[in-house]
């Protein structure tokens, strides 16, 4: 393999590899990247057994090869480098691949191509097309409230599904529900429902802001997921085990259904919440018109702020963890806010009021009076 290439680009291409590459791997070469030049084009592979990723790279291909590299060093070398051009020959009889970049030279050892194992390709004729855009935006709303306890690997997974004109994304820590539903323009041409690891939408995200592409390929097989944005594909394994019944934890009444300015509710929560220290939780009393919330953490301080409220009936205060209310309503964003209510004890929810189907359940935090 001998190729030449810019070195901006390969680095854009390789930070998102290296994400994917194993740090914890028994074997050696998942700890790598694969550098694949078939045909006249260029690719670059990773894997952690897990989650895979093929990214194209724009090089002069002089002659074809592959080749396994370290992920991390690599990347800091080509960091280092003092030209923009970069050649990279595979050198057989002495087992490592040279680096050239102006006056520099490096010699970097290859690690066993044989024990990287092949990545999956999108299949055109099990898969669907979507807006890349509202599939993002939808994973984008739900993907904090998805756990991050291993324990429990079903929580630590989004649940997609897809059918008809319509995206719908579900994520849960037992603590906080979000669900996301988009509508598509066009119907789609198939039907899933699959649980997918938080850190797969995450890394396509990251795939998406630095792509033009605007449409997003999706094939599901039997445990396994594949997105294709244009010539990038990014694979993962699905999650085992039953999804929690999210339509059972959404309660179908509420005693108090109150509308607030998004963005005005979630400045006061930030700034209160500066005094909700040491688990403390965020107090929110509703009174006659009013809405009092309150935060106070021993040897540290105390805050408040009201703002007005269409409350009406019997005062109540409910408790909320601040750090959990805080993501709900920036979820939400600028739109007004639905703040639904049953007691105390009980959980609220918040929804958007624009119609752009997002919910958001939290359970409350009981208050010692």
């Amino acid at each position: 393999m001998k190729i030449e290439l810019e070195r901006e680009d390969f680095l854009t291409q390789l930070q998102a590899a290296v994400r994917v590459a194993s740090t914890r791997s028994a074997i050696q070469a998942l700890s790598g990247v694969m550098i694949a030049a078939v045909s006249g084009s260029c690719e670059l592979r990773a894997t952690d057994a897990d989650m895979s990723l093929r990214v194209p790279l724009q090089a002069q291909v002089t002659r074809e090869g592959s080749v396994v590299l370290p992920a991390r060093l690599l990347m800091d070398v080509m960091r280092s480098l003092p030209r923009s051009s970069v050649k990279l020959e595979l050198r057989p009889a002495e087992g490592d691949v040279e680096v050239l970049s102006g006056n520099a030279s490096f010699h970097l050892r290859t690690l066993h191509a044989e024990d990287f194992p092949p990545l999956p390709a999108v299949d055109s004729d099990a898969g669907l097309t979507l807006p890349l855009g509202a599939f993002v935006e939808t994973a984008a709303k739900v993907l904090g409230s998805a756990s991050r306890d291993e324990t429990r690997p079903v929580l630590t997974g989004i649940l997609v599904s897809a059918s008809g004109h319509e995206v719908r994304m579900v994520a849960t820590d037992s603590y906080r529900l979000s669900v996301k539903t988009t509508q598509l323009a066009t119907q789609l041409a198939h039907t899933f429902e699959v649980n997918v690891p938080a850190r797969a939408l995450q890394e396509l995200a990251r795939l998406a802001a630095h792509s033009e592409d605007e449409e997003l390929s999706i094939s599901v097989r039997q445990n396994q997921v594949v997105f294709a944005i244009g010539s990038t594909v990014l694979s993962s394994r699905l999650i085992d085990g039953q999804f929690p019944n999210y339509r059972q934890l959404l309660p179908e009444t509420f005693v108090q259904e109150l509308r607030f300015d998004g963005a005005e509710l979630r400045e006061v929560v930030r700034r209160v919440s500066l005094l909700a220290q040491k688990n403390a939780p965020l107090r929110l009393a509703f009174a006659e018109g009013e809405l009092t919330i309150s935060a106070q953490t021993p040897d540290i301080g105390e805050a408040r702020e009201s703002l007005p409220a269409p409350f009406h009936g019997e005062a109540f205060e409910i408790g909320f963890n601040p750090e959990f209310l805080r993501e709900g309503l920036d979820a939400v964003g600028e739109a007004e806010v639905i703040v639904k209510l049953i007691s105390p004890l009980r959980p609220g929810l918040l929804e958007s009021g624009d119609g752009s189907g997002f919910v958001y359940l939290i359970m409350p935090i009981r208050l010692n009076v």
